[in-house]
């Protein structure tokens, strides 16, 4: 069960919602996102791109300007090297975009998940040098492959690296030491002697900055490069970074240009998910459109969906669209089974009282580890890898929860990897099979994560009774979007709620539609989307329950009625 707590984050409501035409429970959910002062006020509500930090910020920028300048005066090929998920398909199509546009000699290689693995590679630079490649320029990797770029500095080759990933280290008596590769170049935010004012930008963002430095250095209408926002924009989302500062308006503005865009692959995949352009939100990125792009590095290759977004014909772009929502329809069926499986195993083999989750599913696609881990995650609660077998060793990927760095504790045991690399939040790792136990015994071993911390924390932040809900007041909300990490959607709790009818609805009995009425006397349907078995039970057993809820409108036929979305309940 998890934890129940109100947010109790103080400050002048009244106050900030007169300064800001806004309701006090509207600026209270403001504060409760760690918004403060007047200006970060107004950026949140009114954020555009007059706010968008100068790309000219970032560490190592001017560098990479003007060598990228010198290669295409000299006529240099360049290469860029991205990374097979949303946020490196999205970057490469950037710096393709905007380096074609200055005139640069440029191509692409997106490497294969399971021939090529993660980021750049001494495969991929030995084709480099095969094909009399002057510059290497990754994006959305690179930060940690400093022996693979040392090998590409032998051979005579330039590197510029373009990433957002944790910056490697090591630990000794003076502490601890940033391990930066060998590259000409490095634009990453992450790194320490960069001061550029916001360090959550994802590897598509990364990308976008330097394309919009380049074009103001060559004189193309920055307009040119505001239409690249919205590659950033599902980059940001799909990578799951924090939707604060700099990552709100970039998804923001990049959400208005795809109500609108001219991108033909754009436009296919949104039409062959049944979608509306001017409906698109944050929600779809991350749930319908973002898994179709990561379809194609998951089960076949990540070029198809590079190949959609610089299509230029409508029927090519219609064919490779339908070959990605298949794709993803598989990955699903995949995922379910994988999924079960990894449950089974940590209930069948009393790993249920193991602090961090180590699952060895050697049959499962290595492209979807990832996203088992997620999900064993969000049902234990507790730190999850899930590895499979791979053509060298082992491989997978892991999902944390709030008080476990997994970048740093996979670090901590670096010497049993061969490559490994991450955020706090996630990682990806390859490692021999026989250090599988090792592994595991070890981040147990090291792990101080409380009995407390395991219990996963819901926050509320306004414990609302349900008469309070109108029209406006949810019309209101949604100055808050777009939603997501970091800014997720405001919860409310309702403390008695009488449940008077239940009804489960939908084609997989997936939905539980509710009747009832608070000590009010005020009456609501609600609808939960979740186990019904859970509601159900608990209905059994009390028909007044506590929920936390989402307020929303149900328009049927013409008629507007109000409903509250049910989060969870005790």
């Amino acid at each position: 069960m998890k934890k129940w707590f109100v947010s109790a984050k103080r400050a002048d409501f009244t106050e900030i919602g007169k300064k800001f035409n806004i309701t006090p429970m509207t600026a209270r959910i403001i504060r409760n996102r760690d918004v403060v002062g007047d200006e970060q006020i107004r950026k949140f509500l009114h954020g555009g791109i007059a706010d968008l930090y100068s790309p000219w910020e970032l560490a190592g920028m001017r560098e990479g300007i003007a060598s990228l300048q010198q290669a295409i005066i000299n006529g240099e090929k360049i290469r860029i090297i991205g990374d097979y998920d949303i946020d490196g398909v999205c970057a490469t199509y950037i710096l393709l975009t905007g380096l074609k546009k200055v005139g640069a000699n440029v191509d692409t290689v997106i490497p294969d998940r399971v021939k090529d693995g993660y980021g750049i590679n001494e495969h991929l630079i030995d084709g480099a040098k095969a094909d009399s490649v002057d510059v290497i320029v990754t994006c959305d990797n690179g930060i940690a492959a400093y022996q693979q770029i040392a090998y590409a500095k032998e051979l005579g080759i330039k590197v510029i690296v373009t990433d957002h990933h944790e910056v490697p280290f090591e630990e000794n008596e003076n502490g601890r030491l940033e391990k930066l590769p060998p590259a000409d170049v490095i634009i990453n935010p992450k790194q320490e002697r960069c001061g550029y004012p916001w360090k959550g930008l994802c590897g598509g963002a990364v990308a976008w900055k330097l394309v919009a430095a380049l074009y103001e250095t060559y004189g193309v209408a920055m307009e040119e490069a505001y239409k690249l926002l919205e590659f950033a924009a599902i980059a940001t989302v799909g990578d799951i970074m924090e939707l604060q500062d700099e990552n709100r308006i970039i998804v923001k503005e990049g959400l208005k240009r795809i109500h609108h865009t001219k991108n033909i692959g754009l436009r296919s995949l949104i039409e062959v998910n049944g979608l509306e352009r001017d409906s698109i939100g944050a929600y779809h990125i991350g749930f319908v459109l973002g898994p179709c792009i990561n379809a194609g590095g998951r089960l076949d290759t990540a070029k198809r969906a590079l190949e959609l977004f610089a299509s230029e014909d409508k029927e090519a772009a219609d064919r490779l669209a339908g070959d990605l929502k298949a794709l993803n329809d598989s990955r699903k069926e995949l995922t379910k089974d994988g999924v079960e499986e990894a449950i089974h195993q940590v209930l069948d083999t009393g790993r249920r009282s193991e602090r961090v989750l180590v699952i060895y599913l050697p049959d499962c696609h290595e492209s979807i580890a990832g996203i088992i881990a997620g999900k064993v995650k969000e049902r234990f609660y507790r730190p999850t890898i899930v590895l499979t077998d791979a053509e060298d060793g082992i491989k997978g990927s892991g999902r944390s929860i709030p008080g476990y760095n997994m970048f740093e504790e996979v670090s901590k045991v670096g010497e049993l990897f061969t490559k490994f690399g991450g955020h706090p939040m996630a990682a990806g790792m390859s490692l021999p099979k026989e250090n599988l136990q090792k592994l595991r015994s070890q981040l147990n071993k090291n792990c101080t994560l409380t009995e407390e911390d395991m219990i996963e924390k819901l926050s509320i932040d306004i414990a609302m009774p349900i008469q309070y809900i109108s029209e406006d007041f949810i019309e209101e909300l949604k100055v808050l979007e777009p939603f997501g990490n970091g800014n997720s959607k405001p919860l409310f709790a309702e403390r008695d709620f009488h449940v008077l009818q239940s009804q489960v609805l939908g084609k997989n009995k997936n939905t539980v539609k509710v009747y009832g009425t608070n000590a009010a006397g005020c009456h609501m349907e609600g609808l939960y989307f979740g186990n019904p078995e859970d509601l159900l039970k608990l209905l059994e057993k009390k028909d007044t329950i506590s929920i936390t809820y989402y307020p929303a409108i149900n328009e049927f036929r013409g008629k507007k009625t109000l409903q509250i979305m049910i989060q969870d309940f005790q």
